[in-house]
């Protein structure tokens, strides 16, 4: 099972954090500090799964990771999985933001962390991995993209809903509000400005 998902830089900021085990952020900050520590000290030319830290588990975990350019990506798993598998995944989760942000870069990551969200809980949910055909993943994040500009995306909602309350064009404030079973008595407000 996975029990992380670390993304920093080559100085330690924390791009993606999901922690799919309960930890107290101190502890979170903590552990993001030592995999730094582990991971960046090493070698390019030196095998990618090392043991979890002492904070994660110590040898019941490993961690495994590859460096794109600026970014590591860190996965921090339980001895049950595969180091090749989780390889390979990370290798699908960096294809998939690369396909959907075009060429990703270190800064698609912070301002668009929604979408990079959104891609990662399409692959992994709950430190179980869901999905590893790129393919099906590209294509539920465009259905996604689609939905949203057709809603108006997200930002615009408050908007809409202040216009819908503005254009109800009631006569008075209701008094009694009967829904079903439940009769709600509104008290006596002053009038909408």
């Amino acid at each position: 099972m996975i029990k992380a998902i670390l993304v920093f830089n080559n100085h330690g900021k924390p791009r993606l954090i999901r922690f799919y085990q309960y930890f107290p952020e101190d502890m979170q900050q903590q552990i993001i500090r030592e995999t730094f520590h582990l991971v960046s000290k090493r070698d390019d030319n030196v095998c990618n799964f090392l043991e979890g830290g002492s904070l994660i588990g110590g040898s019941d975990y490993k961690l495994i990771y590859r460096h794109y350019a600026t970014l590591y990506f860190v996965f921090c798993v339980d001895s049950s999985e595969s180091e090749l598998g989780i390889l390979d995944l990370i290798q699908v989760f960096v294809e998939t933001l690369d396909k959907c942000f075009e060429n990703v870069c270190e800064l698609d990551l912070i301002f668009h962390m929604d979408k990079v969200h959104y891609i990662l809980q399409e692959v992994v949910m709950g430190g179980m991995v869901l999905e590893t055909n790129m393919n099906e993943i590209v294509g539920q994040v465009e259905n996604q993209s689609r939905l949203e500009k057709s809603e108006g995306g997200l930002s615009g909602a408050p908007a809409r809903a202040v216009s819908a309350v503005k254009n109800m064009n009631l006569p008075e404030i209701p008094r009694n509000i009967n829904i079903g079973d439940i009769n709600i008595k509104v008290p006596n407000l002053s009038p909408f400005v």
